[in-house]
This record gives structure tokens, C-alpha cells and sequence, in this order.
């Protein structure tokens, strides 16, 4: 069974995670829009969608810490949570 400490810290390494690579990437993008003609378009929209997954990997990874725990309340509603982000994001997507 993981402690609690044990999940905080997970989850703080997910964010950190995404939020360094969106930056590196978001850094890059910008770099190769102000160097070259042919820009860094391509990497400033993976920056963009790698921060915007971010909060939704935390969700997705608070699940499994919470399943690992055993603490299937928070499972449940986590996994609510979930679907909520994972239906906005098919209904954006769509539309």
C-alpha cells in the first residue's frame, strides 16, 4: 500500500514533467519562429497540447495511485473526473 506522501509525490513529478517539456518545447517553437523563415510552428503547437494534457495525465495517473492505495472512493470519483476531461476533449475535438 503507498502512503500519501508516496502519491504527492508522484503526481508532482507528472506535473513537473509536463511542465518542463511544454516549456522546452514552447522555447524551441519560438527560438525557430524568430531564426528561421520556416518557424517553429510545429513545436509551439506540441508545446501547447502537451501543456494542455498535462492536468488530464495528473487525473489519469491519480487513478492508479489511488487504485495502487486501495482507496476506491477516490478511484470512483477521480475516474469521473476523468471521463468529464475525456468527454470535453471528444466534443472539442468534433466540433
Amino acid at each position: 500500500m503507498t502512503r500519501p506522501h508516496d502519491t504527492e509525490i508522484v503526481l508532482g513529478q507528472v506535473l513537473t514533467f509536463g511542465t518542463r517539456l511544454s516549456t522546452a518545447l514552447l522555447v524551441l517553437g519560438l527560438l525557430g519562429t524568430l531564426l528561421s523563415r520556416a518557424g517553429g510552428g510545429a513545436l509551439l503547437s506540441a508545446g501547447l497540447v502537451v501543456l494542455m494534457a498535462t492536468p488530464m495525465a495528473r487525473v489519469a495517473v491519480s487513478v492508479v495511485e489511488f487504485a495502487r492505495s486501495r482507496e476506491w472512493w477516490f478511484v470512483l470519483c477521480t475516474m469521473f473526473v476523468l471521463s468529464l476531461l475525456l468527454g470535453s476533449l471528444i466534443v472539442a475535438l468534433r466540433g
